[in-house]
């Protein structure tokens, strides 16, 4: 994929969570099952050192709260909409805007270690082989020696209903031909009048298999979660490789 058409979807995106972060927020008032999941193993220790890449509106911080978190956590979103409701939603908690897209996203944490880095349906809206290689660095950086990476990719190929707002490229000015295999444009439909346009990528096993490996992972576990049939999010934990 050239630059140019990152940097156009990137845009896309931005404006989405721009323009419609009230009606998105809305949808998000629970916690995944595949999220819960987590939760209610060892895998997150009361006083472990967070930070939630793609945190939307707050409630996973919330709910970490609710059952006595006593750690710190990190928030960082691009949405100035889904940042204050984060803040709303756990004022005790440190929630910044960043692009995770940019070069200096991680910059502002320098110095700073993570025990575990969290991404829940957010690594789907990083565009390019690049541009993703180099988050999953930049996350492999800020993780403790023992660190993990948990996170989930959003599966809307499984779900007929999601597939029917899949549309075609042209919709939103692009060429199908300037896309990466598994990119998508879809359509969001949430009580607005006028659908708002996000662009997501669909990833598999074979192709995070890859990307681990490149930035300096090894996958411990992988399994499905969500929706009717447990299918709509892919979820893997990683840890540095040593």
């Amino acid at each position: 994929m050239n630059p140019e058409t990152s940097a156009r979807l990137i845009a896309l995106n931005q404006r989405f969570y721009t323009d419609y972060s009230r009606s998105f927020s809305a949808t998000r008032q629970r916690i995944q099952p595949g999220v819960r999941r987590i939760m209610e193993t060892v895998l997150l220790p009361s006083s472990a050192r967070l930070l939630d890449l793609g945190c939307g509106n707050g409630e996973l911080a919330h709910e970490l709260l609710d059952r006595g978190f006593s750690g710190s956590y990190t928030g960082l979103d691009f949405s100035p909409g889904l940042l204050e409701d984060a803040r709303q939603a756990a004022p005790s908690c440190a929630f910044f805007q960043a692009d995770l897209t940019a070069p200096s996203w991680a910059h502002s944490l320098a110095g700073s270690t993570f025990d575990i880095v969290l991404s829940f349906a957010t690594l789907h809206h990083i565009p390019s082989y690049d541009f993703r290689l180099d988050l999953l660095k930049k996350v492999n950086g800020l993780l403790s020696p023992s660190g993990r990476f948990i996170h989930s990719e959003w599966q809307f190929l499984n779900s007929q209903r999601l597939t029917k707002r899949i549309l075609a490229w042209e919709a939103a000015g692009f060429k199908k031909d300037d896309l990466d295999p598994g990119d998508y444009l879809l359509d969001w439909r949430a009580g607005e009048t006028t659908p708002g346009l996000r662009y997501a990528h669909h990833y598999n096993e074979e192709e995070l298999s890859v990307l681990a490996d490149e930035s300096g992972f090894e996958i411990l576990e992988t399994y499905y979660s969500d929706g009717q049939e447990s299918k709509l999010g892919l979820y893997q934990i990683w840890q540095k490789r040593i």
